[in-house]
C-alpha cells in the first residue's frame, strides 16, 4: 500500500485536473524533484507561485502535491505561508553510506590540509557530467558558491578535471556533449581545450582551475583512488588567486589524496 493511501491522502500519480493539459516534468517523481530542485543555497523558503514559476508546474498542481509533501514531511510550511525544505530530506540523506563513510574518511585529512594551508578544502565526487561536493572545510575562509551537496559543471573546476582526467573517455565525451557552459571569460569552452587541459592533469598528477569558475579565485586537485584503484573522488585546495602557488600546493594536495586514498583501502572503499 502507498504512503498516500495509508495516510487517506490524495493519490498525486495523478496530478492534473481534468481537461488541464500537463506541464513540467512527466511522472509523480519528475515533478517531485523538479519543486525540491526549486530551492538553492540562496532562498530556504519559497511561495507557492515561485515554485511554480521554478519548477514549471501549473500552480494548482503545486498546492496539491505540496499538500502531501508536507504531509510526508519532506517540506515544511512557514508561518508566513511559504515553504522550505523539509527534516525528514536531511534524514534519509544522513542514511547515504557511500558518500557518509567517504566524508567520515576525508574530515581529519582535510582540516590537516586546510591547517597547513589555511585555505578551502572541498572533496567532491562525479555524478554524471557534473562534480557534487559532499565535503567542504574552510568554509568561511572565501566567500565562493560551492557548497555541501552543491553541484557544478566538471569542466570549470579544478576537482571536475581531476576526476575527468581519469575517467573513461566516454565521461569526457558525455561532458562535451552536454555543453562546455562559460562560467567566466577564462572557463574552457571547446573539446580541444578541455582534452589538452586534461592530458596536462595527468602529466602532473594534478588539476588545476584558474579562474575558470570564479573571478579571483584559483585551486589545485588531484584524485583519489580507493579500493580496486577505483576513482573514488577529488580533493582540492581552493583560495584567491594570488594564494594558490602550483609549485608548492600541488604536491601538497597529491599527498592528501594519496593519504586518503589508503585510508578508503585499508577500510575497503
Amino acid at each position: 500500500m502507498r504512503s498516500t493511501e495509508r495516510h487517506g491522502s490524495p493519490d498525486v500519480t495523478d496530478l492534473t485536473e481534468p481537461g488541464e493539459k500537463p506541464v513540467g516534468p512527466p511522472g509523480v517523481l519528475g515533478r517531485t524533484l523538479a519543486l525540491l530542485e526549486s530551492f538553492d543555497a540562496r532562498v530556504s523558503s519559497l511561495s507557492l507561485g515561485e515554485l511554480s514559476r521554478r519548477s514549471g508546474l501549473p500552480k494548482s498542481t503545486v498546492h496539491r502535491m505540496v499538500t502531501e509533501m508536507c504531509h510526508e514531511r519532506m517540506l515544511e510550511r512557514e508561518d508566513d505561508g511559504t515553504y522550505r525544505l523539509g527534516l525528514r530530506l536531511f534524514e534519509i540523506g544522513e542514511r547515504v553510506p557511500t558518500y557518509r563513510s567517504l566524508s567520515e574518511a576525508a574530515r581529519p585529512i582535510m582540516e590537516d590540509l586546510r591547517e597547513a594551508t589555511r585555505q578551502r578544502i572541498h572533496l567532491a565526487v562525479l555524478e554524471g557530467v557534473d562534480v557534487v561536493y559532499v565535503e567542504i572545510v574552510g568554509a568561511g575562509l572565501l566567500s565562493i558558491g560551492s557548497r555541501t551537496g552543491g553541484r557544478f559543471p566538471a569542466h570549470a573546476t579544478g576537482v571536475g578535471k581531476a576526476l575527468l582526467a581519469y575517467s573513461p573517455a566516454s565521461v569526457v565525451q558525455a561532458r562535451i556533449d552536454a555543453g562546455l557552459p562559460r562560467l567566466t571569460a577564462r572557463t574552457i569552452t571547446t573539446p580541444g581545450a578541455l582534452h589538452r587541459d586534461l592530458r596536462q592533469a595527468r602529466t602532473r598528477g594534478f588539476a588545476q582551475d584558474r579562474e575558470e569558475s570564479h573571478v579571483g579565485v584559483s585551486c589545485v586537485a588531484a584524485p583519489v583512488f580507493g579500493t580496486d584503484s577505483r576513482l573514488r573522488a577529488a580533493l582540492s585546495i581552493t583560495g584567491r588567486t594570488t594564494s594558490i602557488d602550483p609549485a608548492k600546493l600541488g604536491p601538497a594536495v597529491l599527498t592528501a589524496a594519496h593519504t586518503l586514498g589508503r585510508a578508503l583501502r585499508e577500510s575497503h572503499l
